[in-house]
């Protein structure tokens, strides 16, 4: 025996009932439809672009290329440069303010050394010219756990932590016992 189907005044028409939860068959939005297949469609679409047949470089690849330009731009500084940066106050008090954000961790506050090595003693692992002190900085010393600090501070950031640092070199903070070769220069 065929049951006649009742219609709800808010639901429309009840499809199904079971233990007295009546279930109406309504349709989607239409704009909710468009959403969903839209995103279907750009989803594939995205994968074939970046993923399948590298048309365009992925989002990943451009964030790489520019940090890459980003540290290696602003062209090479000498030693004698660096050493004039070390005396203007703007770019030390950066430098400080630099230091204190990203290096605090492993060099300590007073740069003597925690799990880095201390930097106001005249030991130095990778040389201490300024140029070698700036490089090792941009570059870093990953097999070593020393991060690559040049794309996150920029040539300019990197500068005024190099210059930071020339400012408390050879100022003996008692800290970790010295590391690395003596550096005579200034």
């Amino acid at each position: 025996m065929a049951e006649g189907k009742r219609i709800d005044a808010i639901q429309g028409e009840i499809v199904h009932e079971y233990d007295g939860i009546e279930e109406a068959d309504n349709e989607l939005p239409k704009w909710w439809v468009a959403v969903f297949l839209g995103s279907i469609v750009f989803g594939g679409a995205y994968y074939l672009v970046y993923e399948k047949f590298h048309v365009q470089p992925s989002p990943t690849q451009e964030l790489a290329a520019v940090m890459a330009e980003r540290s290696n731009s602003g062209g090479e500084l000498s030693d004698a440069q660096l050493l004039a940066v070390a005396k203007e106050q703007t770019a030390v008090g950066a430098g400080k303010v630099a230091y204190t954000a990203n290096c605090v961790a492993c060099h300590g506050t007073k740069l003597e050394g925690n799990i880095g090595p201390n930097l106001t003693d005249s030991h130095w692992l990778h040389g201490g010219a300024p140029t070698h002190i700036l490089t090792t900085i941009r570059d870093g010393v990953p097999a070593k756990g020393m991060p690559t600090w040049g794309a996150i501070l920029g040539p300019q950031g990197v500068r005024d932590v190099t210059a930071y640092l020339l400012t408390l070199r050879n100022t003996q903070v008692p800290g970790k016992v010295p590391q690395g070769e003596i550096y005579s220069g200034l």
